[in-house]
């Protein structure tokens, strides 16, 4: 059973569509154990996005696949005997330079973050892992990418640059030239006794330093008055970003959540979800995606593994 996405002219088909020309991407698949996680890899194969290895018991999977009518096809079997050892063989595979991707499968997000972010075994790199919501939102004209709203509790100065800098960079990969940032808070003047809007402040100085490349940042910024240009008129704040922001970036995790949650339930926004920061990015789907989101999933994650064959030509 494999279901087509068409594409149209909708904000994820149009990332759909950047992908046409390019290859299939190796992907681990790690422990695709239920009948989500296991089609939506096949599904993206089969829209010749990424090209499946599924690692996990090979008995578990073929039940699955023959119980819910999942055409394997010829996807590559890793058999390994449980979702432990499957999240570490998943990633040994991009480090053995057999995957460039990797994909959650009916394992919970720790487990195949643990091995990702293994000091002897993972996939680090100098920058500190985020997660990124790539929204399409109806009342929104365009993709909207939001973070942190899974990996970092309560990220420090240090760590947000890295969070903004991970965006900038899916952002760009995508095809968005010079991505607009808005850095949330409560209110969008400075104040001393609210963190956020110091962090903020100090984030903006430092793109303007070269400490963060390629996106234009601007905050504190309230929602609203990141979100709409009318907003951001009324009370006078001049900014290139305000209306018009390709990403959010919440001061924690209790607020990227709940913001990207809230999109997602009233206002019907689909969302995709990547972890970045990685030597390569990690497709983090939850069993709740639609498909439409699952497929947005891997476009993404298979345009920013292009992006990174292009910066070490490889």
């Amino acid at each position: 059973m494999t279901t087509t996405v068409q594409t149209g002219t909708g904000k994820y088909e149009k990332i759909l569509e950047r992908c046409q020309d390019l290859d299939p991407v190796p992907t681990a698949v790690a422990y695709p154990c239920d009948e989500t996680s296991l089609a939506g890899a096949i599904d993206a194969g089969a829209q010749g996005l990424i090209t499946p290895i599924l690692v996990g018991p090979e008995g578990a999977i073929r039940e699955v696949a023959r119980a819910k009518g999942i055409n394997l096809g010829g996807a590559a079997i890793e058999d390994v005997p449980d979702s432990h050892r499957a999240a570490a063989r998943a990633v040994a595979l991009v480090r053995e330079g057999k995957a460039e991707l990797v994909m959650k499968g009916s394992l919970h997000s720790d487990e195949i973050l643990a091995a990702v972010i293994a000091k002897e075994t993972g996939l680090r790199t100098g920058r500190r892992l985020s997660h990124a919501f790539l929204m399409d939102v109806p009342t929104y004209h365009k993709v909207l990418i939001v973070t942190d709203g899974a990996i970092n509790i309560a990220p420090t100065l240090e760590d947000k640059v890295d969070i903004v800098q991970n965006a900038i960079d899916l952002a760009r990969a995508f095809g968005v030239e010079r991505p607009k940032v808005a850095i949330l808070a409560a209110v969008e003047s400075v104040n001393s006794k609210m963190p956020a809007t110091l962090d903020a402040a100090a984030l903006c100085k430092m793109a303007d330093r070269g400490q963060i490349k390629g996106g234009v940042l601007d905050g504190p910024l309230a929602f609203d008055n990141a979100i709409s240009r009318e907003a951001a008129d009324i009370k006078k704040i001049k900014s290139d970003v305000a209306g018009d922001p390709d990403i959010l970036v919440a001061p924690d995790l209790e607020a990227g959540n709940m913001l990207a949650k809230q999109l997602t339930f009233l206002a019907n926004a689909d969302s995709a979800g990547l972890v970045l920061g990685a030597k390569v990015p990690v497709i983090l789907t939850s069993r709740a995606d639609s498909l439409r989101s699952r497929i947005a999933s891997c476009a993404v994650a298979v345009l920013a593994a292009h992006a990174r064959r292009r910066q070490t030509g490889s």
